[in-house]
């Protein structure tokens, strides 16, 4: 018998936890990185990141709709292409779900230290964890009721950002910080393949598939809804930013956000944006650690990986608790990492992905036809736009995650007996 997850969650539900997933604020935790590399011009950086992803958001309601089930990208991929490609997929994804919560609890110990730097890193981190895992244990309604709570007082900090921005800017209106002579395409291209690592989060609603009431409806929707809504919120965030502060000149980069809320709304206001970034982050971390318990819940239900340990659900609370708690451990590798490396890192596994489920539409699409718009020209584009970004990242991320893939590539090998047998696989129940 095929183990399932419980419908709980309707449109607003998933939105919300697309949307704390992505945590809005936390745009201004990577936002003196984003600067440095396109040198002062980071809306532009997150528009261009937003209209590549709204055609892979598309791409990804498509796949939803046709198979309703947790798993994402790994689950589109091995039943539109192939199960050892959407192996090797779900693999990369592991870059990208595994390593999201540890960067999202490692920006918040980044800024908490700087506040209070006579208390060490590794106690934030750890108590970020701690209360996490706490809550994703309890189970999904638990979570989203407190992302409810927590996007409220954060939606607060954000407004109240915009507005004392807008305040100290010598003009609402201004072209410069879309571009500039210092300006160039291959700086904006970098700073937009980091930014999407803001945009990690309308693919993440995907995994609550089984716990969304009306599925193939409430799931296209809210991904799209998700992206769309995030997009244009990190936008006008970044572009009131860098109004009230030209170039991307910073003390510190890694915290350059809190030395502009210091200058336009005095240290009150810095701490009570301090405040909305660690509720943001916090937020975003209730849900990247649900999002990432799901997909090894899918792919041990599936016996890819070990069934006894990541296909198992808590009983009474109907939770994947051992992946979570998992990840909670995972979490612990923040201490020995930097935001640049390791949101590069993340974001090669969901290029990958996104690029993989935009083919996916496409195959989808040889079999079955249909619209030539929805189910060819907009994949054609994602997936272009996607590869073009994966090219643009960190060096480093690149060869590591070279490396993750050809690790995957070994283990699949282990798996199929030399590729003689597709891996494990059972049959959803829609």
């Amino acid at each position: 018998m095929t183990v399932t997850l419980t419908p709980h969650l309707r449109l607003r539900g998933v939105v919300l936890f697309g949307l704390a997933y992505m945590a809005p604020l936390i745009v201004l935790g990577t936002y003196g990185i984003v600067a440095t590399t396109t040198d002062g011009t980071v809306p532009t950086a997150y528009l261009l990141a937003t209209v590549a992803m709204l055609f892979t958001a598309a791409s990804y309601g498509r796949m939803a709709s046709e198979f309703p089930v947790a798993g994402s990208a790994y689950t589109y991929v091995r039943k539109a292409i192939d199960s050892r490609v959407g192996f090797l997929v779900g693999w990369a994804v592991l870059l990208d779900y595994f390593f999201l919560p540890m960067v999202i609890w490692l920006i918040g110990a980044a800024y908490m230290s700087a506040q209070f730097p006579s208390v060490p890193s590794w106690l934030w981190v750890l108590g970020f964890i701690i209360l996490t895992t706490e809550l994703n244990v309890l189970g999904i309604r638990v979570a989203v009721t407190a992302n409810f709570l927590l996007m409220a007082f954060q939606m607060l900090v954000i407004l109240f950002f915009v507005i004392l921005s807008f305040g100290h800017a010598p003009s609402l209106f201004s072209g410069v910080p879309f571009y500039h002579n210092g300006s160039s395409f291959s700086g904006i291209s970098a700073g937009a393949a980091i930014a999407a690592y803001s945009f990690l989060g309308f693919d993440a609603v995907t995994t609550l598939t089984e716990e969304t009431f009306e599925p193939r409806k409430t799931i296209p929707r809210a991904i799209l809804l998700t992206a769309l809504l995030g997009g244009v919120l990190f936008v006008i965030l970044a572009y009131a930013t860098q109004l009230v502060h030209p170039g991307a000149t910073f003390h510190d980069e890694s915290s350059a956000a809190f030395e502009i809320a210091t200058d336009i709304g005095g240290t009150l206001f810095a701490a009570v944006f301090l405040a909305g970034l660690m509720v943001a982050q916090f937020a975003s971390g209730i849900a990247a650690q649900a999002g990432a318990s799901r997909l090894m819940f899918a792919m041990g239900r599936d016996g890819v990986l070990p069934k006894r340990f990541f296909g198992y659900l808590q009983p009474k609370l109907e939770t994947p608790v051992f992946g979570i708690v998992l990840i909670g451990l995972i979490g612990l590798g923040a201490l020995a990492l930097d935001v640049t490396t390791s949101t590069s890192f993340i974001n090669f596994g969901a290029f990958t992905a996104f690029t993989f489920v935009n083919l996916s539409v496409i195959a989808l699409w040889l079999r079955q036809r249909g619209s030539v718009l929805r189910n060819l020209v907009v994949p054609v584009v994602g997936a272009a736009v996607d590869l073009w970004l994966l090219v643009h990242l960190d060096g480093t991320a690149i060869t590591l995650g070279l490396i993750w893939l050809a690790l995957g590539v070994c283990y699949l090998t282990y798996l199929t007996r030399g590729f003689r047998r597709p891996p494990p696989e059972v049959t959803f129940e829609d």
